[in-house]
């Protein structure tokens, strides 16, 4: 079936009048895009050199725990007595042969008690079967972690007796490792996303991902040079920002390029098509990038660093690729115009997609009712996720903290960590400790250390893992028995954070979903003026999330794929890592929607029915969305080779999200609900309506 062409669309000749600044601007591109290329070239190397490096000035250590959580303060406190800090920083696992165990462990802790930064090293015990001991390396409050630890790595890297590990070895190796997975990720996925874009976008074209991509990259890395001066962000947003970027680049330049060709058909290579092309499809990319936006930016509302340092990347690398998107293309296009153009095949493909939105829509009930079915049952699974913290299962199997930790819990029983620590200000101290020692989990009596100006320690071994239930139960009673005796005491350690992380959460959870709804829905009704389009656009991302988040359960906690995926699962999910994923996962569906409903409204208001207006706008945005959609899995679906198991989370989950919207969500959900409503789909109140006609941000 022959699909109609919308008649609405502005000619070149109407645009000749009120030439304003955007305008100017798309008419210097593409009239003079050699230059244009040049000053592109110039920024883009100016971004490599000023930007490229914060990579390396990045955070990677902690953001899992809110700054001013009990836990945290209770750390500062003993730090501002002490000038140490209350746990071992560099963890030493030193063999021991028989004949010369006792000077293999007093060298090795000599050797550690030098290196700047390491206040005391202490012998901690050793393994029952004596082949193995641990020295512990308590640091300074105000050493550089990553630093020391990196001394220490050196100091021993020769020694093959030694292992080291702790804390700060972590975070430098975690750091490390990042910069292993990019360019491991960068090695896989380039190539492939090349290959795709040359059978996808075709001949010269497959240029315009590559160069919004790079610029894309780089730019956010500059913009998040200057933020890194004001907000410290973490190491981990570095995969987000990459394989986001080039996911999103290859969007937007996708669907510029696919409406561009379709101007080229009508007007020609000229000005006329560039600013048609601009004034539509542009538009509907600024839409785009303000959904993603903003859905990423909610995570700002929770006060952890890591959350916070992914939603202010996501959110700086949104706008970023749609700034590029938009400066880019039209660079393209004034430089090769008629040799963009479309091959015919095409239109077959739209054609398909036209005919597959009709048939949904012949029977919307049914198809509508199925496949939200099957998506709640594949959703499932996300309802019994059980929260498990950041422990050592993060840290790949070959690194030595990853050793270090495994022997640690494995042969010495937690021995050389603190589970719970009491920070005492004031009195009491001796009394919370006395009612502290004979809670259950406690395995010793504990007494109250005095480290002077008023402040008192108390160490607890408690049984199980660090921040094990067992533990968790024990922060939650010295809570309350500090509550009730009226002593000031904070507490400390792996399960105090983890509790403290989980209120948190749960404190911000509900501001956070009610800012992300509003403000989809906000930027949906600009775009659509309808009331109806963003609640439902709001239900089917859930539904999207839903499966994403099943599938995330139903691998990561329940132990599956572990041989392909190569991660020690931990019996649950980070929470922090479940609402990442959560975010970015609806960001991309509304950002698919957006693409789809921009072509909808636009059939539409050029006169055809309101089922046909949906076939049309699926038929030219089908292929698009579909071969968008297999692209950004590839960029960022890519990062499920990464060997820290929550990068690779957020790879696998985004993937499934993206192919789950696309191939089902925008092919069989939205023709039939749209079929189903009919002209009740932009339905909104007329005083509504009158609000969005006077502030709505039209093609025009």
């Amino acid at each position: 079936m022959k699909l109609t062409q919308p008649t609405g669309t502005p000619s070149p000749t109407a645009d000749a009048s009120g030439e304003g600044p955007l305008r100017r601007l798309l008419r210097a591109l593409h009239d003079h895009p050699r230059r244009a290329l040049v000053a592109l070239f110039l920024f883009v190397a100016v971004a490599g050199a000023v930007g490229g490096p914060v990579a390396g000035a990045l955070r990677s250590d902690g953001g899992f725990t809110p700054g001013d959580a009990d836990s945290v303060r209770a750390v500062e406190r003993i730090e501002a007595a002490t000038g140490l800090q209350p746990s071992p920083g560099v963890v030493l696992l030193v063999e021991t042969p028989p004949g010369s165990g006792d000077a293999a462990v007093e060298a090795a802790a000599d050797t550690l008690a030098g290196i700047d930064g390491v206040a005391r090293a202490d012998v901690a015990g050793a393994a029952p079967d004596g082949t193995s001991a641990l020295v512990v390396g308590t640091l300074a409050a105000d050493a550089d972690e990553a630093a020391t630890a990196e001394a220490a790595l050196d100091a021993f890297a020769d020694d093959d007796g030694v292992t080291v590990g702790g804390g700060a070895v972590v975070g430098v190796q975690l750091g490390e490792q990042i910069g292993q997975d990019l360019a491991r990720a960068e090695t896989f996925a380039f190539p492939v996303l090349i290959l795709l874009s040359l059978l996808i976008f075709g001949g010269r074209a497959a240029v315009l991902p590559l160069a919004v991509g790079v610029t894309t990259v780089l730019g956010t890395f500059l913009a998040l040079t200057g933020i890194n001066q004001v907000y410290g962000v973490s190491v981990f947003a570095l995969n987000l920002i990459i394989g986001l970027g080039l996911g999103l680049a290859i969007d937007y330049t996708l669907f510029l390029l696919t409406r561009y060709r379709e101007e080229l058909d009508r007007q020609g290579p000229t000005l006329g098509a560039v600013l048609t092309t601009m004034r539509t499809a542009g538009r509907t990319v600024v839409f785009s990038a303000a959904t993603v936006a903003v859905a990423l930016a909610t995570l700002l509302v929770f006060p952890m660093g890591f959350l916070r340092s992914m939603g202010l990347s996501g959110a700086v690398v949104a706008v970023v690729a749609a700034a590029a998107a938009l400066v880019v293309s039209p660079m393209i296009f004034g430089l090769w115009g008629a040799k963009l153009a479309r091959r015919r095949k095409s239109d077959a493909a739209e054609g398909r997609w036209y005919r597959v939105s009709h048939a949904v829509m012949r029977r919307p009930g049914l198809i509508a009712v199925a496949t939200a079915a099957v998506m709640l049952v594949l959703a499932a699974p996300a309802l019994r996720t059980a929260w498990t913290p950041v422990d050592g299962t993060i840290v790949p199997p070959g690194q030595s903290a990853r050793v270090v930790s495994d022997t640690v819990e494995n042969e010495y029983g937690g021995t050389g960590t603190t589970p719970v620590t009491i920070a005492v200000e004031g009195d009491g101290a001796a009394e919370l400790a006395r009612q502290a020692s004979g809670l259950p989990g406690v395995v010793a009596p504990a007494e109250a250390v005095d480290l002077g100006g008023g402040v008192w320690q108390v160490d607890l071994d408690v049984t199980g893992d660090p921040a094990g239930e067992d533990a968790r139960a024990v922060v939650t009673e010295v809570r309350e028995l500090a509550a009730d005796g009226g002593v000031d005491a904070l507490v400390a350690g792996p399960a105090a954070d983890f509790i403290d992380q989980q209120d948190a959460i749960a404190d911000s959870l509900p501001l956070a979903v009610t800012l992300l709804v509003l403000l989809t829905m906000v930027v949906l009704w600009l775009m659509t003026g309808s009331v109806v389009l963003p609640v439902k656009a709001v239900v089917m991302n859930a539904l999207t999330v839903g499966v994403a988040l099943g599938a995330l359960t139903w691998i990561y906690q329940d132990g599956r794929l572990t041989g392909l995926l190569g991660y020690t699962p931990n019996g649950g999910i980070e929470p922090t890592n479940f609402l990442i994923a959560a975010a970015v996962v609806f960001a991309l569906s509304t950002d698919y929607g957006v693409f789809l409903l921009g072509r909808i409204k636009e059939a539409r208001e050029s006169g055809e029915p309101e089922r046909e207006a949906v076939a049309v706008g699926l038929g030219r945005t089908g292929a698009v969305v579909t071969a968008a959609a297999l692209l950004l899995a590839v960029a960022i679906g890519a990062f499920s080779s990464s060997e820290i198991s929550f990068i690779q989370q957020i790879g696998i989950a985004t993937a499934i999200g993206v192919l789950v919207d696309a191939f089902v969500v925008r092919s069989l959900l939205v023709p039939a609900l749209m079929g189903l409503m009919g002209k009740w789909n932009w339905w909104a109140p007329m005083w509504l309506r009158r609000v969005h006609d006077r502030i709505g941000v039209t093609e025009s």
